[in-house]
Order: C-alpha cells, then sequence, then structure tokens
C-alpha cells in the first residue's frame, strides 16, 4: 500500500524577534539536508509529502505554519516580503542555512517571494497557484474565478472579509468537488484523508483569518520581481491540473530565467504526494548546483 504522508517526526514552535511564534513540523533525519515546505491553503505544518522519500534521500522537511494558520501567531495585514523575513529568522534559529524550498498549491507565491528575497538557494514550485491577477490570463480565466480576482482587486479589504468566511470543512469540498479522479485516489486514501483533514481542521484553528489574507496577496499582483529569481528554479504542473494555472505554469517559466517546466502526465493537484522523489531529487541536485 502506497504511503504519501507520514506523521511528523518532530513538532515545535520558535519566538521571532518581534515575540511572534512560528509553529513548524519536520520529517527525515534531524541532520539531513534542509528542505523548506510552503504548503498549500490553509493546511498547517501537521501535512508533510515523500513518505520514506526523505529518509531515502536523507532530507530534513520542514513544514511552517504561516501567520494565523495552526499554531502561528497571526499578523494581520502581513505582506509577502513580511513572510520572507519570517523564513530568513527561522532557517537562522533552526540552523537552515540557505534552504532548498518547495512551494505548493498557495505556498507557491510565498515561496517565490522567499527566493526572491535570498533566502533559497533552489526552489521547486509544485502545481503552483500561479499569478492569476496577471493581464495576460484575463480572457482564459472562468467565469467565478475572474469575478473574485477582480474584486480582490477593487476591494482588497471586503475580499479578505469574505474569504475569513471559509471553514475547513468548505475547503475540503471545494478541492473533492474539483479534482479529477487521479487525483481522488490520493486525496480519498484513508491514511492521507484523516492527514489533509486533520491538517486543514489545525489550519483552521485560529478561524479564516490567517487563510483570508494568504489569498488575497495570492490572488493579487504580486509585487516581487520574479525576473530577479537567479536560484535554480524546477516549476512542476500534473498535466490534468486545471485548478492552479491557466496555462501550467507556462507563462512563469517564462517569466524567470533560471526555471526549467515539467508538465506531468496522468496526475493533477496532487502531483506534490505522487511524485515526491523525482521532485526532491531534481531540488537536492539543484541546490547542490546553485551552492
Amino acid at each position: 500500500m502506497t504511503v504519501y504522508a507520514d506523521p511528523p517526526a518532530r513538532l515545535g514552535e520558535s519566538r521571532l524577534s518581534d515575540g511572534r511564534l512560528l509553529g513548524w513540523a519536520e520529517w527525515g533525519p534531524s541532520d539531513g539536508v534542509p528542505v523548506l515546505l510552503c504548503p498549500g491553503a490553509a493546511t498547517s505544518r501537521w501535512l508533510g509529502f515523500g513518505a520514506g522519500v526523505v529518509e531515502a534521500l536523507g532530507v530534513r522537511l520542514v513544514s511552517v505554519d504561516r501567520p494565523g494558520l495552526g499554531v502561528s501567531t497571526p499578523a494581520p495585514g502581513r505582506t509577502f516580503a513580511a513572510v520572507a523575513d519570517d523564513m530568513r529568522q527561522l532557517c537562522a534559529l533552526r540552523r537552515l542555512g540557505r534552504p532548498a524550498m518547495v512551494g505548493n498549491s498557495q505556498g507557491a507565491p510565498f515561496a517565490l517571494a522567499c527566493a526572491e528575497a535570498g533566502v533559497a538557494s533552489a526552489l521547486a514550485v509544485v502545481s503552483g497557484a500561479d499569478e492569476v491577477a496577471a493581464p495576460e490570463f484575463a480572457s482564459v480565466l472562468a467565469e467565478d474565478l475572474r469575478g473574485l480576482v477582480e474584486r480582490t482587486a477593487r476591494d482588497p479589504a471586503g475580499a479578505e472579509e469574505l474569504f475569513a468566511g471559509f471553514t475547513a470543512d468548505a475547503m475540503w469540498d471545494m478541492v473533492m468537488s474539483g479534482s479529477p479522479e487521479c487525483d481522488l485516489a490520493v486525496y480519498e486514501d484513508p491514511g492521507f484523508a484523516a492527514a489533509y483533514l486533520r491538517a486543514l481542521s489545525e489550519g483552521f484553528g485560529q478561524g479564516g483569518a490567517g487563510y483570508a489574507r494568504d489569498t488575497v496577496l495570492a490572488m493579487g499582483r504580486w509585487p516581487f520581481d520574479l525576473d530577479a529569481i537567479t536560484v535554480p528554479v524546477d516549476i512542476w504542473y500534473g498535466e490534468r491540473d486545471t485548478g492552479h494555472s491557466p496555462d501550467n505554469g507556462a507563462l512563469l517559466a517564462a517569466r524567470m530565467p533560471g526555471a526549467r517546466r515539467r508538465v506531468v502526465p496522468e496526475i493533477g493537484g496532487a502531483l506534490l504526494w505522487t511524485h515526491a522523489e523525482p521532485v526532491l531529487a531534481s531540488l537536492l541536485a539543484q541546490a547542490t548546483t546553485s551552492g
């Protein structure tokens, strides 16, 4: 039986310079090669990936609760730059150096912001939320998504209030109703479903404000310069993923000089869990080259 995600090997919280706490979880050997995970929408530190793979590759996988999610202290009004600074502090506190990073789903723009800020040595964007507010996408977005993008641009505070009403159950239902059969085979696996539901429950444990702030930031124009990202970037999308990017990352890859795009057949947004080994193996090779 395939195991897509293990419980964390280590859990903890680190105190930042302003007194806030960031919650984190780790898998793999404590002296392994650090890989920092920016997890998907509203999921807490609890949900990792690469069960068995991180141990085999000698990876110390670290997942972090963004502010307001899980056990991390809320930071109302936070920005991408503020999250990148949080990650920089965490790397120093946890002795991660300049780690390789993985950005999954809604975590992708936060990982890209970290790469632009010099926090990461290499980056894998896996099923990443694309910059849907980019003008190139205006004509190809589904009507409901285009409406949310326009509302966020017109009234970000109102949009944030709307998103704050979201719940763990609503997120689960949205993912299940919008996923192809190849992804449902992963999400409905009893072990994975239990881990995912726990991560969502913890992600919304302080209410929906943390998720709402993430969503407004991700759904608006990104203020960082993709052209300035000089570290190696792997961009991974499943061929059947219709929810994360209008063009499976083609425009996103073209905007970064060091990016390589890979589209994997017969899978959608569950790619991180079905293809953990090639994602991590390539990321480690890229990090070694850039270092």
